[in-house]
Parts: structure tokens; sequence; C-alpha cells
């Protein structure tokens, strides 16, 4: 069905964290939808591997291994784009992931990390793409996660970066709204990546004993998969979520109980 339709053909889209999970995931959807795709993280094999998927469903990928922690990746992130595509209609910033832990255990050095990619590498790539989201009157979605919410003992630091990319959703999207700018936020839960894994297999060495302890003890319905956070991103990103804007989404199977 999506070969059929095609609903972004003609788009361009910068998908970073685009290696693997839900980054992965989203990078590979859009493509299959029509997008053509830069694919941004460091591990160029990776990259490159994703980007043939994207070119074997008929569209256009770009590869581009960069670390956004560097402060000038994001401005040859989007230059690279627009050489290659000519425009930006989308920007999904999916890269970074923080330092689990207890608190008196992290360093300034974990701190630093943990804001330097998720938060300062969408902030500068949402900077650099703007001028050229405005031309086309494009879209902004940040995957930040429910633990911006309600942050646990184990995610001090997650959950201050993941509340400051909501925080910076919301003031973004009062830029878009004279700009012509859609923005909006996802929170994801738990989610099935190789980071969570490593969590399950520290519960149980049966895995799906371990996948059951975990539902049980988050309150949950299920481990989402990456695909589930591609698809929403795909909805935003149709004329039909087109209404959403300024939106911070819990898809958490329900692990989120507060208002």
């Amino acid at each position: 069905m999506l070969r059929d339709m095609k609903p972004l053909a003609g788009k361009t889209a910068i998908v970073t964290g685009a290696s693997r999970g839900i980054g992965e995931a989203i990078a590979l959807r859009l493509g299959a939808e029509g997008a053509s795709v830069a694919l941004c993280a460091r591990d160029r094999q990776l990259l490159e591997s994703n980007a043939a998927s994207i070119r074997a469903e008929g569209s256009r990928a770009l590869t581009v291994p960069l670390d956004l922690r560097e402060a000038a990746s994001a401005q040859s992130l989007v230059g690279a784009a627009l050489v290659e595509f000519g425009g930006i209609d989308i920007v999904v910033n999916c890269a970074g992931a923080t330092k689990r832990g207890d608190f008196e255990a992290l360093t300034d050095d974990d701190w630093t990390d943990g804001y330097a990619l998720k938060m300062f590498g969408a902030v500068r790539v949402t900077r650099a793409a703007w001028p050229h989201l405005r031309a086309r009157s494009g879209s902004v979605v940040n995957i930040a996660g429910v633990g911006g919410r309600t942050p646990g003992p184990q995610f001090t630091i997650g959950g201050s970066v993941n509340a400051a990319l909501l925080a910076f959703t919301k003031a973004l999207a009062d830029v878009g709204l004279t700009d012509g700018i859609q923005v909006n936020a996802i929170n994801p839960g738990p989610v099935r990546t190789a980071r969570l894994e490593k969590r399950l297999a520290a519960i149980d060495s049966d895995p799906d004993v371990a996948e059951a302890a975990f539902i049980r003890a988050e309150k949950i319905t299920r481990i989402g998969e990456p695909s589930d956070i591609a698809a929403l991103v795909s909805f935003i990103l149709s004329p039909a979520g087109r209404l959403l804007h300024g939106s911070l989404i819990d898809m958490d199977g329900g692990s989120t109980k507060s208002l």
C-alpha cells in the first residue's frame, strides 16, 4: 500500500539518529512513503545500510555521518541536504541517548553529554533548517520521551533533557505559527531497542519472562516497537495530522499516569 500511495513524494526529510532504533524506523518509513531522506548519525556503515533500503523502495537517500554534539555539524547536515535535494520539508530530531544511573554517581561530563546531543543537537539542526522549512511550510518533530513528564530516580539526566526538549517544542510552536511551520513532539515510552534489551536481560535470562515482568512493573499494555513511533510520525506529517501543533504526544502503552 505504501508503495502505491507514496504520500510524501516530493518531500525532503532530515532524520537524525537514523542509524538504529526509532530513528532508523522513522527514516525507513518516510522513505517508503516517498520522501527523499537525509540520514544522520555517527555510524557510516549502518547509515549506508538504511539508505540502501530506502533506495530499494524507489526513494532518494543521502547519508551524512556526523557527530551532532559538535557545533558545526548541524549546518553541515543541512547544507548537505540542500545540495543533494534542493530544499527541506521535514526535520525529525531523534538523536541522543542519556546515561541512566544513581544521581550521585553521575558526573558533570555525563550531564554535559546528555544535553550536548539530544537538546543542543536538536536546537542547532532546527535552527539551521528553519529558513528552508519556512519556505516550504514544513514540519519539525522532536522525539523526546515520557521521562520528561515523569522522571525517575535512575533517569535524572534523561528526564531533565526530555523536559527541556518538550519546553523547546512548545516555545518553537509559537514561532511556527508566524512562520507557517508545524512543530510537535512525541514521547515514546519503553520501546524495543538495543538499550531496552539490555535492561530486559538484567531482569531474567528468559526473554519472555523478562518482558512479562517488565510490563507488569511498568504497568503498560506492551513494549513498543520502533515502527509504532514511525507510524505516528507519518500521521503527524500527513494532511490529516496537520492540525496537530505544539502537541506533546505520549506514545507509551499507558506508562504516563499524570494529566
